[in-house]
């Protein structure tokens, strides 16, 4: 069969649940449209909650632990070190143009030794030249925009690192053109490319990859205006004024000073702030939402101008989700609870069987799935060595389908820290169903003590994950049948899970 185009579609701290397909509040028509044309897995997970190991796992199709990329502070150099043949470059080996617009966040750049683009052969990023994201042969804002990127970032300097400190997650009306945002230059360069794209033979493949929704929340105001601070609902804060003892995210916070400082030093700023104020941080997120929408659909128009989407695949995902200010006023991302792990993801195109476009899968799927469906849409043999599946082999046939994401009970996610320890803090594990979520975890920084805490939430009755039964009788059964499902996932030096 022919290779058909494939155009990957990526965002930044994107929550599952801030797409219009999912909540009606939320203005995303550009993602809308793709789901209807395709399946929304509304189950996905990713496999590290945070940037920099969830984009290594996913473009390289192997776990965090397998990787060795566990947390933002790490990243692989050398290009001989890395486990598997990254998703760009496997692409480009089947035969494919390879394009590359936007965040990878390999984090394989120094100041002044720019990384590989690991098989891209066209690259933009909206970033400097003397950051980590530098790739060899880039084209990078600063080149091109350096006003511009200088203004950008003058108007986010007081959000602190990451643009994520309480000023970030309060955000502003922003006042700049769009096109002086980074994601503005991102969608420039891939907008230029696509005009000036003439076919040479070979499918194309295309990544798109925006920097956003991720704070800070300097919104262009068409965007913010789209939204009423009546329509925004009140955040599900939890029964605590304090992170329970008995999690994971308590113990991470009691090994790591910076996770615990971070959280706080938000937490005393954000926690607050009125009911109003606290709907317009959401509010803002959702208006950033919209604006990369908006630039995902100005690419999408593009595709289809060009006729490229005559025979392809589309895959939108984000790479982790968003706590915006649930439990304890926690915000970003650094946890295993649900609106950290959970991910939007959709297939579209016409390469999805047309009987199953317009569906929602309620199956566990996962970041790691993304590798494998690629491989296998760009014609190559199964690799029984990567732990992901082809989503599109596994849509099942009718209801009752037995195929391997049928048989899959439960997705993986692992949690390391965030990158700013001194020593990394001992890791937690999470085994998701749709009905069950446990997590196992250790105190302290590795090698950590030689007990076992844990987590089991009833996600049915208890979707906010507010009560932790992992010792509660009634729950034994379930408690001991999901261990056993955990612990084959993990590395086999982990075993204080027996």
């Amino acid at each position: 069969m022919k290779q058909p185009n494939i155009f990957f579609i990526m965002t930044d701290q994107q929550r599952w649940d801030a797409m219009g397909c999912v909540n009606p509040v939320v203005r995303t028509p550009a993602l809308d449209s793709l789901a209807r044309n395709g399946i929304l897995f509304d189950q996905a997970v990713c496999q590290c909650p945070m940037c920099v190991p969830s984009r290594n796992s996913m473009l390289l199709g192997l776990n965090p632990w397998q990787v060795g990329v566990r947390n933002n502070g790490q990243g692989i150099l050398d290009d001989a070190m890395l486990p598997n043949v990254p998703l760009p470059q496997m692409l480009r080996d089947a035969g494919y143009r390879t394009a590359g617009f936007g965040k990878t966040h390999w984090n394989n750049g120094l100041p002044g030794r720019p990384g590989s683009t690991r098989g891209f052969e066209v690259r933009a990023e909206g970033q400097s030249r003397e950051s980590r994201h530098n790739e060899i042969g880039a084209v990078m804002m600063d080149d091109e925009d350096a006003e511009g990127l200088k203004a950008y970032y003058e108007e986010t300097s007081e959000f602190g690192s990451g643009e994520e400190n309480a000023l970030g997650y309060i955000g502003k009306v922003s006042h700049l053109p769009k096109e002086h945002h980074r994601d503005g230059f991102i969608y420039k360069k891939c907008a230029e490319f696509l005009d000036g794209y003439e076919p040479d033979g070979r499918p194309l493949f295309l990544y798109f990859s925006l920097i956003k929704p991720h704070a800070g929340f300097n919104i262009p105001p068409e965007y913010e205006s789209q939204y009423r601070l009546e329509d925004i609902p009140d955040v599900a804060e939890g029964p605590f004024e304090e992170e329970p003892e008995d999690t994971h995210m308590a113990a991470a916070m009691r090994a790591s000073e910076s996770l615990y400082n971070v959280h706080h030093n938000r937490k005393k700023v954000l926690a607050g702030r009125s009911r109003e104020e606290k709907r317009l941080t959401t509010l803002r997120y959702w208006a950033n939402c919209t604006f990369m929408d908006d630039l995902i659909g100005g690419v999408l128009r593009k595709i289809h101008e060009k006729g490229l989407d005559e025979d392809a695949l589309f895959v939108f995902v984000s790479d982790h989700g968003e706590m915006l200010g649930e439990r304890d006023s926690r915000f970003s991302k650094y946890c295993l609870f649900d609106s950290s792990v959970r991910v939007p993801m959709i297939l579209a195109g016409s390469r999805v069987p047309e009987a199953l476009r317009g569906t929602r899968d309620h199956r566990p799927a996962m970041l790691l799935d993304v590798y494998p469906t690629l491989r296998a849409a760009a014609g190559l043999k199964d690799d029984p060595a990567l732990p992901g599946l082809n989503l599109l082999a596994s849509c099942p046939a009718g209801e009752n389908g037995d195929t391997e994401l049928s048989r899959r009970e439960g997705a993986f996610c692992e949690f390391h820290g965030g990158g700013a320890e001194k020593v990394e803090i001992s890791p937690a594990w999470m085994y998701r169903t749709p009905r069950y979520k446990l997590i196992l975890f250790r105190e302290g920084c590795l090698p950590g003590t030689a007990w076992e805490k844990g987590e089991l939430y009833d996600l049915e009755k208890d979707p906010h994950e507010w009560h932790n039964v992992y010792g509660e009788p009634e729950y034994g059964e379930v408690r001991r049948h999901l261990t056993e499902r955990l612990s084959a996932l993990i590395p086999s030096d982990s075993q204080w899970l027996a």
